[in-house]
């Protein structure tokens, strides 16, 4: 009986020394990255999906704002405070001030804002080119998003 133990015992050590070596032996011939599955792909397979005609009438007010103005100009009704920075003498100071005294109807109106220096009306004059004015999209005025957005770089 002891000699029965003694022979169980040797045979899981040695098993267990295998496992370990082939486990190691993975791990240095991989080269492979892991990659998590998609949920979709494991629940859900593809299913085919049915085009509808005039999908250019499916999108949003922010959307369409993004698609006209992004990149061009600073919308002073709804951009975020950030997007001030590319120009001089915006950011932070003017840009807040820009941003708490919306809306405007005009780009205009941005020079009367109550409480601005010479000096702080001069650089608005600079650069009035570089804004415009739209009309006001819930989506990028609610809450303090257009103080700050969370993105740092």
């Amino acid at each position: 009986m002891e000699r029965g133990r003694k022979i169980v015992k040797g045979l899981v050590r040695l098993l267990t020394v295998f496992s370990l070596l082939l486990g190691c032996l993975g791990w240095l011939g991989s080269s492979q990255i892991a990659q998590a599955a998609d949920f979709n792909s494991i629940a859900f397979r593809s299913v085919p999906v049915l085009a509808v005609e005039g999908t250019q009438n499916l999108r949003n007010p922010a959307d369409s704002s993004l698609a006209e103005v992004y990149g061009k100009k600073i919308d002073l009704n709804n951009t975020n405070v950030r997007a001030f920075q590319k120009y001089p003498g915006l950011y932070p100071t003017l840009a807040r001030q820009i941003i708490t005294h919306a809306p405007y109807q005009k780009v205009e109106d941005v020079l009367d804002i109550a409480g601005l220096s010479e000096h702080q009306k001069q650089v608005l004059q600079t650069h009035i080119d570089h804004f415009t004015v739209s009309e006001v999209v819930p989506a990028f005025t609610e809450g303090d998003d257009r103080f700050n957005n969370g993105i740092y770089r």
